[in-house]
């Protein structure tokens, strides 16, 4: 059998090579090519407004968040009260009554994931600008777990929602969602578009530009 030896020599990228890759599909064209003909999608090597739309949505998001927490989330009426919830105040109300690992999840998906959120993607638009100590490689994957888990944070939405649509007693009880559930969804979604707008891209560009510098 044949030994094959590795290559050596700089390593050439995409757009170097005269390539485009299409984000939808990831067929690869020509860079005369403005089009996929797999998919249709435009084709561009670096989409030089992206980071305008990651702020744009960014702001958006975190506007809507701060309503989020402040107003109530979960409305109950019973025959004897009315009690309103906030986000916070669901889990607190949560534990007192033992349900320690619900209101773990919740805390989690609803302030943990978000404010995780709204700092990473602020981390990797500035970090395209300034740079960063830290690796093109662990910046990229930031940039995938950020992605991922980004249709989880709506969890809080669906326990009010299954809630909502359970338990409907007419007099004697009767859940519905308050006026957080709204901001915290949309909060939700303009963050996953912030990160989907995001050409992540440019952190391996930043690292051509810090190389060509140096030399």
């Amino acid at each position: 059998m044949a030994r094959t030896e590795p290559l050596s020599g700089p390593i050439v990228t995409a757009r170097e090579a005269g390539l485009v890759a299409c984000t939808r599909c990831t067929r690869v064209w020509p860079l005369s090519e403005t089009r996929c003909a797999r998919c249709g999608s435009k084709l561009v090597s670096r989409d030089t407004q992206s980071l305008q739309r990651v702020w744009a949505w960014w702001i958006a998001g975190f506007m809507a968040y701060i309503p989020a927490n402040l107003y109530p989330m979960l409305e109950t009426r019973t025959l004897v009260y009315n009690q309103s919830d906030t986000i916070v105040g669901g889990v607190i109300e949560l534990a007192s009554h033992g349900a320690y690992g619900i209101a773990f999840v919740i805390l989690l998906a609803s302030v943990g994931i978000p404010i995780a959120k709204f700092v990473a993607i602020a981390f990797l638009a500035l970090s395209v600008r300034r740079g960063s100590r830290i690796g093109q490689v662990r910046r990229q994957q930031v940039y995938e777990v950020v992605e991922y888990i980004g249709r989880w944070s709506m969890i809080d939405v669906f326990v009010v929602a299954i809630l909502a649509s359970l338990v409907q007693l007419n007099i004697v009880v009767t859940i519905t969602p308050g006026p957080a559930a709204l901001t915290f969804a949309l909060s939700v979604i303009f963050t996953m578009l912030s990160a989907q707008a995001f050409d992540s891209r440019m952190i391996w560009d930043r690292q051509e530009q810090d190389g060509k510098a140096k030399a």
